[in-house]
């Protein structure tokens, strides 16, 4: 069986995550340095999310199928509420009292992981319950 590692990804994920409360991008191309910045994040942000499914289901790839889960009937509700603080972390994020330590797009990334996993969890949920094949 092979080995799935995640660390790497992880560290990585990290850093690219960190580089965006700093200004260390130069302007690029472009002239305007919080693009580079922001593709850098979001790349971050793609690293952590492989090392988290690497780590948490131990095989490559990205999508987190039903048959991946070990108890899909008690998580998909943990799963939705997790997505639930991500969106309500992005709507505090686009405040104006955080706006002066956040990067500017902090919650538009924060509604996207939000979103994504209150679409996953209630995925789940809908195929162990109305969707489900009748037995």
């Amino acid at each position: 069986m092979a080995e799935h590692r995640w660390e790497a990804w992880g560290i990585v994920g990290a850093l690219l995550v960190v580089q965006t409360f700093f200004d260390a991008v130069p302007d690029g191309p472009w002239g305007n340095g919080a693009m580079g910045t922001g593709f850098l994040g979001l790349s971050g942000i793609g690293c952590l999310y492989v090392a988290w499914f690497r780590r948490t289901f131990s095989t490559s790839g990205v999508l987190p199928t039903v048959d991946l889960w070990k108890d899909p009937a008690a998580t998909w509700p943990r799963v939705v509420g997790a997505g639930a603080i991500f969106l309500l972390l992005s709507y505090l994020a686009g405040r104006e009292e955080v706006d002066a330590w956040m990067p500017e797009p902090a919650g538009l990334v924060l509604s996207l992981i939000g979103l994504l996993a209150v679409l996953n969890g209630l995925y789940v949920g809908a195929v162990l319950g109305p969707l489900g094949e009748e037995e």
